[in-house]
């Protein structure tokens, strides 16, 4: 029988018991995306148009950087509500592994702003232009508060949830973006030396590209149903092979259903056959609580199955 705390539990054969375990909704944060899409579509414009009188190419590339994660947040947001739709005859799972999807977008959003970001920085340093510094000190300040703000946002959820860590890296790739502005500005209006906003351009560009590469392997390896970070397959199989009555365990299987919730199957060799319900639900709240798996199924069999693949 499938082990979880739902009561819904189907009848069956000995050694074939299935269900389902209780729901595990992504926290809601709604309200974050929208108040960052507001805040940072109005800065994008801002930026811009700053940008344009100032003469700041520095302000302009922000601008287009912000609006990649304008993008962004949309597509974070659109895969978080996606993902508490009910599942259907055709989507048995619902749409929880869009988050996992949206989460990869993301990342592949960053390493195209990192490019926009660098080939600016090249052309800079070939062919540096003077700027307004006060312009860019200002603008960018604000951007700093605007990204910094909207960051906070998604503080709570980025250790938990990638495609809100996805957001999260976004708003503070923003605001280090602008933070190196504000710094370039403040040198170039102190010393008049143009090659200072490309030079810190690199910094950022390295930071940016530190934590991006950390998101897309993360969510790769998600999208390839690798066993979620933070949950060990050989703790959890040995948690399981110790209970009483276990013989043995074999096709045990641990994946990600979205950016937030992790399914297992697994099946049990149990000479004495099916323990009863009871030890179904000790272990599905062994599992829940110890091993962050929120959605089990359990075989019991008395033998060891021909047709699987047997592990030891």
């Amino acid at each position: 029988m499938g082990i979880g705390h739902s009561h819904d539990h189907t009848g069956g054969h000995d050694h074939d018991h299935s269900g389902h375990g209780h729901s595990h909704a992504p926290k809601d944060f709604g309200r974050a995306f929208l108040i960052g899409i507001i805040l940072n579509t109005g800065f994008v414009i801002v930026e811009a148009v700053y940008g344009w009188i100032s003469g700041s190419m520095a302000l302009i590339a922000d601008a287009g950087h912000n609006l990649s994660d304008v993008l962004a947040l949309l597509l974070a947001w659109g895969a978080s509500v996606a993902a508490k739709r009910p599942p259907n005859e055709r989507f048995t799972y619902g749409y929880k592994s869009s988050t996992i999807l949206a989460a990869l977008a993301n990342a592949a959003l960053l390493l195209v702003a990192i490019g926009a970001i660098a080939f600016e920085t090249a052309h800079r340093i070939s062919d540096p232009q003077p700027v307004q510094g006060m312009t860019m000190v200002i603008v960018a300040g604000i951007g700093i508060a605007i990204n910094t703000g909207t960051a906070l946002l998604f503080l709570r959820g980025r250790e938990h949830d990638l495609n809100i860590r996805g957001a999260f890296l976004h708003m503070a790739a923003d605001a280090l973006v602008s933070l190196g502005v504000v710094l370039a500005g403040i040198a170039i209006i102190y010393t008049g030396a143009l090659w200072i906003d490309p030079a810190v351009s690199l910094v950022i560009v390295a930071v940016i590209a530190w934590g991006t590469w950390g998101l897309l392997k993360d969510s790769v390896a998600m999208s390839l149903l690798a066993v979620p970070k933070g949950i060990s397959e050989k703790s959890v199989r040995t948690y399981l092979a110790s209970l009483d009555g276990v013989e043995a365990v074999h096709d045990l299987h641990i994946w990600p259903m979205s950016t937030t919730e992790t399914a297992l199957t697994a099946h049990l060799v149990m000479p004495a056959g099916h323990p009863g319900d009871e030890f179904l639900s000790e272990v599905a709240d062994e599992l829940e609580h110890h091993h962050r798996i929120h959605h089990a199924t359990i075989q019991i069999e008395k033998t060891r199955s021909q047709k699987s693949n047997f592990c030891a």
